[in-house]
């Protein structure tokens, strides 16, 4: 079989190499040895589109082409393929396809859930009914109407009817509680029936049972119900829906300790049964292929890839019955039956066990943890799999996780207590999560880690290590502020007091690019304070203090402190609460100037959210300078990034998204043939992503005195937009945009972090 690959990024770029391990659709990546190189180098799934596999595929061709239909597929690449697809062959990292013809230039696909949308390809059970013949458009109709008012059914609608009670009862009921004031939520339909004596809290609780599966009813049980089709025909469809085989089990023969390779609470809580079995498959019948949760959850609790398979209800009732509970009586016969036997049980050899002050144990931990640093790393991930399985350590580099290490499973208990030994942690507590940090030198290099140990499932623990050194301060071009927003920024933090804020989700570089503007005023003539949590960026010139809530030391402790302690600016690493909130602001309009950041998901959000949290409108009105909200894209690799000119296609998309109305207005380039865009290509530089770094993409909010009247007068977050844009404001996806046509990045990291 041959070993030979061809791997598609997600960038567009192309890798060929030779497999270093078998291909595993179900793991985290391809490790491979490219062209000339000694040493293999790990992918991810999450950063390839599709590999081509250049090996033996013997009878699953012929096979395939019997039971599945060739399909067009488009890949997030833009690449097309005409192939079989078949359930058989999905999995929770991708899916196979095998070419039409076999005169291509690979012998099969794997395409990963990124790189394809595995959901369009299914089609939906009533359009598969229909092309079977088994039921008319009229029928599948009714069906759904059916099902729709099955969702809407209220509460009194269900009791009235199942309880022969008149309709009219049940509304004077209703409006005599409303006369007594008792109304929802307080007083809910079912307790004012109750209360009137109509009906019973058992009929209540059965009508309720009964209306929240009605709610959940698929269209096949509808028309099995109606009698439009038969079960046997909705198995059929199901099969073919999903392209799974349909069994009977009166016809097969099943071993016992195959049915028993599942516990009996878990066959019986999904109506499942065990048919076939292998050392790394499981073939499992089911009549419920709908539901997407039987594979992976049989996966996890077997180890093995399941392979489902259609079967009738009642079938897999009876065998279920047959082999947990009619072999019980067998067994205690037999138990009753045996004579004395002379057994010796032999017991399991234990796998070597392996401590943390093993050299091996700590010389490896050190070579991470420093490799990491030294890599630009941002986090390290110590994930212990489930028994005998490796540990597995990912670095996030770029906003990016992937996996760099696979390390065997003897060493995990005694890599995780080497890492809670230096981080100063108890080793023996287990079932609590445990924060501490990590201090290492080398040279004259002082490295931080901040460390989080939480206990995960089977008696594992796992680590995370943050890189604090990984922080530096990046002045304001750096950042990648674009030329109109720096000015207008410059502006605004050399303001003698007033409120700035900056906004975004958590990971979006709030306090990076706070300290960068800190850094700009920071001159030697202004007291400034910071409080943070935690301090992950130090900053000569500063007062930093550390916030810790245990002991009741808080972001308004903290700023209650720097009010007495004569500060000229103030940072505040997040206003988490309105108290806090009211107690920045309210510095800001008494001389100071402050700095602080709010997860919200633009600037003008952020004027309605303070507002909701109770903060007077004309005070914060007057107290704010400006927002700046911002996320962060990957930038293009400048090692390997390479220009090629944009189809009219692709133009006329980064035109739609950016805005037609703006793009003229704000000077965007024309459309000609000297226009050059940037596209990753991928090199060892950047692993092959074709991604280094990263640069923030921003939308600044200045106040002004039309956006001063808008806050006053509590208008709604479109409206401060509208004012706001008239005045200059470019949003996220607009910056972003500008940077695409800079060759800065490219519209799919854009789309990634933009609404």
């Amino acid at each position: 079989m041959s070993r030979d690959l061809v791997v598609k990024f997600l960038n567009g770029s192309e890798c060929r190499g030779h497999l270093f391990q078998p291909f595993d659709p179900e793991g985290v990546g391809v490790e491979i040895f490219r062209p000339g190189e000694d040493r293999p180098v790990s992918y991810p799934f999450e950063a390839i589109c599709f590999v081509k596999l250049f090996d033996d595929v013997g009878d699953s061709f012929i096979k395939l082409r019997a039971s599945s239909v060739c399909e067009d597929l488009r890949t997030a690449t833009g690449d097309c393929f005409r192939l079989f697809l078949t359930r058989e062959e999905r999995f929770s990292k991708g899916v196979f396809g095998y070419p039409e013809g076999q005169d291509t230039d690979f012998s099969r696909i794997f395409f990963t859930r990124r790189g394809l949308n595995i959901k369009r390809l299914d089609q939906p059970l009533g359009e598969v009914l229909k092309q079977q013949g088994m039921i008319e458009e009229g029928d599948l109709k009714s069906a759904l109407e059916v099902q729709e008012q099955l969702r809407k059914r209220r509460l009194g609608d269900s009791l009235s009817e199942q309880n022969q009670l008149p309709r009219e009862k049940v509304e004077a009921a209703i409006t005599a509680a409303r006369k007594a004031g008792q109304r929802a939520p307080q007083f809910r339909i079912g307790d004012i029936l109750i209360e009137a004596g109509l009906v019973t809290r058992k009929q209540v609780e059965e009508v309720c049972a009964r209306q929240d599966v009605d709610k959940h009813k698929r269209i096949g049980s509808i028309l099995v119900e109606k009698s439009l089709i038969s079960e046997d025909q909705l198995l059929k469809a199901l099969a073919q829906k999903f392209g799974l085989r349909v069994i009977d089990l009166d016809e097969i023969q099943i071993l016992p300790e195959v049915a028993r390779l599942i516990s009996r609470d878990l066959v019986e809580r999904m109506q499942v049964l065990p048919i076939e079995a292998t050392p790394s498959r499981l073939v499992v019948a089911t009549s419920t292929p709908t539901d997407p949760t039987i594979g992976e959850n049989l996966r996890f609790a077997t180890n093995r890839r399941i392979e489902l398979v259609v079967a009738s209800a009642r079938k897999i009732e009876e065998h279920i019955h047959h082999f947990f509970y009619e072999s019980e009586e067998k067994i205690e016969e037999l138990i009753l039956d045996l004579d004395d036997l002379d057994i010796e049980v032999v017991e399991e050899k234990e796998m070597e066990r392996i401590t943390e002050s093993d050299s091996k144990v700590i010389n490896l931990v050190n070579k991470v943890l420093l490799d990491a640093f030294r890599r630009g790393v941002s986090d390290i991930h110590f994930e212990p799999e489930m028994g005998s399985l490796p540990l597995v350590v990912r670095y996030r580099k770029d906003g990016e996780c992937y996996t760099v290490h696979k390390i065997a499973a003897q060493y995990k208990a005694a890599i995780i207590s080497r890492i809670k030994i230096i981080a100063k942690l108890d080793i023996a507590e287990r079932r609590r999560p445990q924060s501490g940090k990590i201090l290492l030198k080398q040279g004259r290099e002082r490295i931080e880690y901040r460390v989080e140990v939480t206990p995960t499932i089977g008696g594992q623990e796992d680590a995370v290590l943050r890189i604090l050194n990984a922080a530096r301060i990046l002045s304001l071009e750096q950042l990648g502020v674009s030329a109109r927003n720096l000015d207008r920024f410059h502006d605004l933090i050399k303001k003698p007091y007033g409120i700035i804020l900056c906004v975004g989700p958590t990971g979006s570089g709030k306090t990076t690019t706070l300290h960068s503007a800190i850094s700009e005023i920071n001159t030697g003539n202004r007291k400034i304070w910071t409080a943070e949590d935690p301090v992950e960026i130090t900053q000569r010139g500063l007062r930093q203090v550390q916030i810790n809530a245990k002991i009741g030391f808080t972001f308004e402790e903290a700023l209650r402190s720097f009010l007495r302690a004569d500060p000229d600016v103030i940072m505040i690493g997040e206003m988490r609460d309105k108290i806090t909130a009211k107690a920045a602001i309210a510095a800001s309009l008494t001389g100071h100037l402050v700095f602080s950041t709010l997860h919200t998901n633009n600037a003008p959000e952020t004027i309605i959210r303070l507002i909701e949290m109770g903060e007077d409108p004309i005070n914060f009105a007057d107290a704010m300078l400006g927002i700046i909200a911002q996320r962060l894209v990957r930038r293009l690799c400048n090692q390997c990034k390479v220009p090629f000119h944009p189809s009219r296609e692709e133009y006329e998309q980064l035109v739609t998204s950016y805005g037609a109305d703006y793009f003229t207005r704000h000077g965007m380039p024309a459309y000609d043939d000297d226009l050059l865009l940037m596209r990753s290509n991928g090199c060892p530089a950047c692993d092959g992503f074709g991604y280094s770094g990263r640069i923030a993409i921003q939308e600044l909010l200045v106040n002004s005195a039309a956006v001063k009247l808008a806050i006053r007068q509590r208008s709604g977050a479109d409206s401060i937009e509208k004012v706001a844009r008239e005045e200059g404001m470019v949003s996220l996806r607009q910056d972003g945009i500008e940077k695409v046509f800079q060759g800065i990045t490219d519209l799919h990291q854009v789309n990634l972090v933009c609404l």
